[in-house]
């Protein structure tokens, strides 16, 4: 339930703008541009936000370190290995 909280706060306030918007704008020469950038500019920051959230869930890079230093974490931790 964790990860789904802001999935949905971010899909309803991404939603709200590119759904809600659209039909609030004023009409006049321009108002068809102004809602497609609404809901372009929504779908976009949306696609974004949700790559970003999704990379840091299972992140595919992990930090490289020397054998001398799993060793000396391992020590200090109190799981001390044998070579």
């Amino acid at each position: 339930m964790g990860t789904a909280i802001p999935l949905i706060v971010f899909t309803v306030l991404w939603g709200g703008v590119g759904i809600g918007l659209p039909f609030v704008v004023p009409k006049g020469p321009n108002r068809g541009i102004i809602q497609v950038i609404l809901m372009l500019t929504a779908a976009t920051c949306w696609l974004f936000w949700l790559c970003c959230y999704l990379a840091q869930l299972n992140p595919l890079i992990g930090p490289k370190l020397s054998q001398h230093a799993i060793l000396l974490m391992a020590r200090e931790w109190g799981n001390e290995i044998k070579p």
